[in-house]
Parts: structure tokens; sequence; C-alpha cells
């Protein structure tokens, strides 16, 4: 694979910075897993060979709540051990403070990427963070098992309850560990992002709504988060209320499950040589709760930030705009299915070629909705811990979803205060 911009894209940094008088070897903190680790060492070996830095990446849990958990003690004590933090979407406004700004050294490329990640990073007039990929979750489904069972793509929940109860009853005599539906179900962020998707596409609101006001306690959001209640157990497993990304990938790769919630990550890896699902699934959308309302899916993806401690600040602001940058954009599409933030990106004929998910995620990735990172500030955290607490109780059948959104939205209206802030 060649890319004809590479060595403009170096030059242009170099331009900008100059050769480094000396090197620096910079450490970069990432959730990432697996496969992904090994690309991110091709992916900065351009930059390293033309810059004479070198960069080492600190591996973190995969869990996003225990990586914020500790990107926030490592910035509270000032450590100047980590240079760059690849950062999730909704941490801009809880981090600020603690970042470079990068308005300046992003001046020429800012208008590249979508303007709507771009205002998200953007806090207070300070941009503390450039995108390297986006996310928009949809719904896998298995096209060998549908065309077996005479059953269609799900456009609704209802929909798809009963196509997975229906397909995993006819498998699981042959298979008793398949299962109809998995998904993101423990405690933790992740399942932040699935309820959020259940309640509005219910009708049920943002949880708190972009002005600040606190929408949760309703109805349709009560009905959205019992329906799912009803998976467990049923066409989901009871292990589901532990299960993050990778449980839901784990069980769907091997073959066991007919239907899954999940990231585009699991596109490729789901097609990957090692797989049993490769070649027989489809993606589509995720369903709405009712044929008068509008499939929903979570604002994800990730970002790269400069640490204000960081003793190679000048080589770090470099590196970010690499990371940021078409070539390595590219290169995450076409290894990992990430969908880029550089609109040029979904016309690229290799990628349409070679990733042809990619352009059709264009339209989820338009239509997602954000959580209420924006208008909670620096109570995101709180507010998205308490709300999938919440669910998950729900979920493991203590109390209704009723009884539980009226205790959260008691809760929220406390936190809140006199204002978020």
């Amino acid at each position: 694979m060649s890319f004809g911009y590479r060595a403009t894209a170096v030059a242009a940094l170099l331009a900008v910075f100059g050769a480094p008088a000396m090197a620096d070897e910079l450490f970069y903190v990432s959730g990432a897993t697996g496969a992904a680790v090994e690309n991110f060492k091709k992916y900065v070996a351009p930059w390293e060979a033309q810059t004479g830095h070198t960069v080492t990446m600190v591996p973190m849990p995969s869990s996003t709540t225990d990586q914020f958990a500790q990107y926030r003690l490592w910035l509270a004590a000032g450590s100047t051990d980590i240079d760059v933090y690849q950062t999730d979407v909704i941490w801009a406004p809880q981090l600020a403070e603690q970042f470079v700004d990068l308005t300046e050294a992003a001046k020429d490329v800012a208008g590249n990427h979508f303007p709507s990640i771009i205002e998200s990073q953007t806090v207070g007039g300070k941009l503390v963070a450039l995108p390297i990929f986006t996310d928009a979750p949809a719904l896998y489904y298995r096209k060998d098992l549908l065309e077996k069972y005479g059953v269609a793509v799900p456009k609704t929940w209802d929909e798809l309850t009963a196509a997975a109860q229906t397909i995993q009853d006819g498998e699981k005599a042959a298979n008793p560990d398949f299962w109809g539906f998995v998904w993101q179900g423990n405690a933790y962020e992740g399942l932040t992002c699935d309820a959020l998707e259940w309640v509005k596409s219910f009708g049920g609101g943002q949880i708190v709504e972009p002005d600040g006001t606190i929408s949760i306690n309703n109805e349709k959001a009560a009905k959205a988060i019992e329906t799912a209640k009803g998976w467990v157990g049923t066409i989901s497993p009871e292990g589901i209320l532990s299960y993050q990304e990778e449980e839901a990938r784990g069980v769907w790769q091997t073959g066991n499950a007919a239907f899954m919630r999940n990231w585009p990550y699991a596109y490729a890896l789901g097609n990957g040589d090692d797989s049993k699902v490769k070649g027989l699934f489809g993606v589509t959308t995720l369903p709405a709760g009712s044929a008068d309302e509008k499939s929903a899916a979570t604002l994800g993806g990730w970002n790269v930030a400069v640490s204000k401690y960081s003793e190679h600040q000048e080589a770090a602001i470099s590196l970010a705009l690499w990371l940021s940058g078409p070539e390595v954009q590219k290169m995450r599409a076409l290894n990992e299915t990430n969908l880029p933030t550089i609109v040029s990106l979904y016309d690229d004929a290799e990628i349409a070629e070679k990733a042809p998910i990619i352009p059709q995620w264009k339209d989820v990735f338009l239509n997602a909705v954000p959580r209420p990172s924006a208008p909670t500030l620096t109570k995101y955290s709180e507010v998205s811990a308490k709300f999938f607490n919440a669910v998950h109780e729900t979920l493991a059948g203590n109390g209704s979803a009723a009884d539980n959104l009226a205790a959260l939205e008691a809760d929220l209206t406390d936190l809140k205060g006199d204002g978020w802030k």
C-alpha cells in the first residue's frame, strides 16, 4: 500500500517544527488492544523515521471508565510521564485545563475534519484534542441465519426481539451456547451508550438535554429500559450484565449469536481469517422503538491530546498532527475499519473498495446522538455513572425502570445544584 501524500505530510510537519536537535522519546497512552497495538507501530513508523523521535504506547484497561479514572489521576498529579493521551470524545470538557491548546498548531488542518467533531473538542475557544477516528455503533446480523429462518432485518426493537428468539430457538438444539442478541450490559460507560440508544429511539430524550434540562424520568425512557430488561435470560445470556464490547464480540465471532450491537472495529475483526462468521454477516442501523420513532446511535470517537505537563510538547504536538492526519486515518480505515473524521476520505476510492462498509456508515454517523457531556460539563462522568448504574439495577431485576429513573432524576437534580459547572 502506498500513499502519495506521505512525504508531503511529514515535510509539512517538519516545516512547522523543524528537524529535531535532539530526539525525544514520547509516551502515548491508549486503550488499544490486540491488532490495534501492532498497527499503531506501523502508523508512527514514518513519523519516527522523519523526525528522529520515538513513541512508546502505554497500554490501558479496555474499559473507558477505568481509563478515564487513571487519566485523571495522572493529570491531577501533574505527571510528566505521559506526553500524548488518546481521549474519548466525551472527555474534552472535563480535562480541558490539563491539555495544550492546539488551535494555532492545527489552524491549517482543522477544517478538513467534520465540524461537529472539532466543535466537540473545543472548550472555551480552546482546541484541546485532534480527532483520529469517529465512531457510531450499528446492528450486526447473520445474513445466513436470517435467510435460513425467513426472518427480515429488524427495523424496531420488537422485531429484533422476535427475530432473535426465532433464530435462537432453532439453533440452540444443535448449539446450546447460541444466543439471539449480544450487547454491552456491564455497569460502565458502554452501558450509557447502549441505554441512551434505547431511550432516544423510544422518544425518551437524551438523559440531559442540550439546554441542561434533566429529562430522563419519563414513560418512554422507562419503557425502553424495561424492553431491554426483557432480553436478559431470554434472547441474551444472564451473563450479559457483565459484558463489554469484547465479550459481546467474542460470542459473536465464534458464531454463537444472531445479532450484535457493536462499534465499527468489530467489522474488520469479524471478517478476519480466524472468525467463524467471516463473510456471513451484514450491518444496519440500530432498531427504533417503534415504526413512528427513529433509530439512534451514540456518537463515539477518539482523539489525541497533548499533556500540558509534557516535557516534550513540541514533539508531542507534531505527533498529534500526524496521528490525526489523512495518512494515518486512511490506514486506520483500511486496517481496523475505523471511521475517518476527515470528510474527503469518505470519497477515497481505495477505502470504498477495500472497506466498503465505511461509506455506508457515513449516514449513521451524521445522525448520531451525542452523550450529554456538553451540557453537564465537568459533571458528565458522575451523570453517566448514575445513569448506567440505575439502568444496570433495572436490568438486574433490582427495582422497576420507573422507580429507578425517578430516583435517578432526584440524584441528578442534586448533582446539578444551581447549574451544571
